[in-house]
């Protein structure tokens, strides 16, 4: 399990972290969500011991992260974008050197190369790989010595769709057999695909927590239908308990009058309920 309890991280007179308190269960996805400057990445740098936090506390696996040794810390895996990969090493070269450090041997290589699909372009070295294949050697490296937390720094950033999807598989596997899995992400659809819990981080602050869908359900007044006339005429109406007589009287007049055309529902999503917390997208 992880806790955090007000946690606050400031660089110089930029407060990065701003009271962040969260509960993470064994075998859950638990996401970070959130656009570029949120403070997503300094918030892993600071539960995997890499950065010192200036106040509250954080414990990992029931130890205070100010206490982690070099054994508590081969119990993670970490995947983030600036942890380099050696470009004129091998596939297997890079993983060695890893091995070596985490006390496995060459058969847990193999078995991870083979996990993320890298098992032919196990002697082809780095710089050959494309973004995709270098983005799942980054996973392999996480994976290599089975932690028990897995800590993603948007993984799948700049990914092909099925790139993605197949590393969407590998965490999910990996959830299922018991590992924590701490993910950060600016993708909505990856985030409501993924994860058990979520919280959204802005400037550092938490704005909402909860379960995905639970989440949107709360901000079920962003409910719209959209209709479209035969003359082109889009019109959009709410769909929420205040106006749903109005909205199906309108509906009913258009039907008669024989001028509608299409009619849409649209719900309230991950994207929504931020950009009405913050006035900002995702997607920055």
């Amino acid at each position: 399990m992880i806790s955090v309890m007000d946690v606050s991280k400031s660089f110089g007179s930029k407060k990065v972290l701003d009271g962040i308190s969260m509960t993470i269960e064994d075998g859950e996805i638990f996401g970070l969500l959130g656009p570029s400057g949120a403070g997503k990445t300094t918030l892993i740098r600071v539960l995997t011991g890499q950065l010192m936090f200036d106040g509250g506390a954080a414990m990992v696996n029931g130890k205070d992260i100010r206490k982690l040794t070099g054994a508590d810390k081969k119990k993670f895996g970490v995947m983030m974008d600036d942890f380099g990969l050696y470009e004129r090493l091998t596939c297997y070269q890079n993983l060695r050197v890893f091995a070596d450090i985490y006390g496995v041997g060459d058969e847990e290589i193999g078995t991870v190369l083979r996990e993320v699909k890298l098992e032919e372009a196990t002697k082809k070295e780095v710089k050959k790989l494309s973004k995709g294949m270098k983005e799942r050697l980054r996973l392999a490296r996480a994976l290599l010595a089975h932690p028990q937390v897995l800590f993603l720094d948007e993984p799948t950033s700049g990914l092909d769709p099925q790139t993605s999807s197949e590393i969407h598989e590998i965490i999910k596997k990996r959830k299922d057999a018991g590992t924590i899995i701490f993910l950060t992400t600016h993708n909505m659809t990856e985030a409501e695909k993924l994860c058990d819990h979520l919280v959204l981080l802005n400037e550092g602050k938490i704005v909402e927590r909860g379960a995905p869908k639970e989440m949107c359900l709360r901000y079920d007044h962003q409910k719209r239908i959209e209709v479209v006339t035969k003359d082109g005429e889009c019109i959009s109406m709410g769909m929420n308990k205040e106006n749903y007589e109005e909205t199906g009287r309108r509906i009913a007049d258009l039907l008669r009058e024989g001028t509608l055309s299409t009619i849409h529902s649209k719900e309230p999503n991950l994207e929504t309920v931020f950009m009405e917390l913050t006035g900002r997208k995702l997607e920055v």
